[in-house]
């Protein structure tokens, strides 16, 4: 399995805080917006907008990340009720009738694709994702992965690595490990450096 490259972006693994559902932000993208956000893919809040964007870089806004993308709603132009796991580049919708769902608690555990191996060692120090924009408009998922290449001590990367997923055939120093990961460079709460 984790010699296979066959990334799913960020997938909600469980939450230490207890059951957690989808955040439902109303009007939460704008209509229009010219890139597609796929299931399981990092977003942030767009500063001073109430919407949020898809997590492109680890510059752009600082690469901060607030969740992962859950799906969406709307109403197209035609009075026609959408639902999709994932936004659509450049689709317009009726004024107040989309509602965005991202899972958006710092806690929560997600399990991501790395793009080459990690060893035990890479527990408690943190990466960048990489492959932002990967992903299938066929399916609406996510193919963001992990960078192999961690920060190092001191310094401060978009997740901490917290584990290793356990599924068979699933093993650190494999060609793509699939980790455990936690949101390192929150969008409203401080950053902490690795170890």
């Amino acid at each position: 399995m984790s010699a296979t490259n066959a990334p799913f972006g960020l997938r909600p693994a469980y939450f230490p805080t207890g059951l957690e559902r989808a955040q439902a932000l109303a009007n939460g993208i704008t209509s229009g917006y010219a890139s597609n956000i796929l299931k399981g893919q990092a977003v942030q809040y767009s500063p001073n907008a109430g919407v949020i964007l898809p997590v492109l870089d680890t510059t752009t806004n600082s690469g901060l990340v607030s969740g992962a993308f859950a799906g969406v709603e709307w109403t197209d132009t035609t009075g026609r009720r959408r639902v999709s796991n994932y936004w659509p580049a450049s689709t317009t919708f009726i004024t107040g009738s989309c509602i965005a769902y991202f899972y958006n608690d710092q806690q929560i555990v997600y399990e991501i694709q790395t793009d080459g191996t990690m060893a035990q060692t890479s527990i408690g120090n943190e990466a960048n994702l990489s492959n932002f924009t990967a992903g299938s408009t066929t399916t609406g998922l996510s193919q963001m992965t992990l960078s192999a290449s961690l920060v190092g001590s001191a310094s401060t990367g978009q997740f901490r690595i917290v584990d290793i997923a356990p599924y068979p055939d699933n093993n650190w120093g494999d060609a793509y490990v699939i980790v455990r990961v936690q949101v390192s460079n929150p969008q409203f709460v401080a950053a902490k450096a690795a170890i």
